[in-house]
């Protein structure tokens, strides 16, 4: 295939991630657009010729990233089941 078509089909997909990162109601799905869209970019990457940068964003911006969001999208809801939340938002207002 021709390498216009590939890139603007990964940008079209992308932006569509985005929207879905931006736009949806719950966390889990978020979260996951956000590493999605950044494994397309690794792949944006890999094809202009930059390996290191596509290995580093697929490693960091999708792996790393989406890992800490699910991190701490289980600590908030720990916290909230525990009913401490309202205790350390008062803490960090003082």
């Amino acid at each position: 295939m021709d390498f216009k078509i590939i890139s603007a089909l990964l940008g079209i997909i992308m932006l569509a991630m985005s929207f879905i990162a931006i736009y949806h109601k719950k966390m889990i799905v978020a979260v996951i657009a956000t590493g999605a869209v950044g494994l397309f970019a690794s792949i944006m990457y890999l094809f202009l010729a930059a390996p290191d940068v596509a290995m580093t964003e697929a490693a960091i911006g999708s792996g790393l990233s989406t890992i800490i969001f699910f991190y701490v999208l289980n600590r908030i809801r720990s916290n909230d089941k525990e009913g401490r939340e309202s205790d350390e938002i008062d803490e960090v207002i003082k």
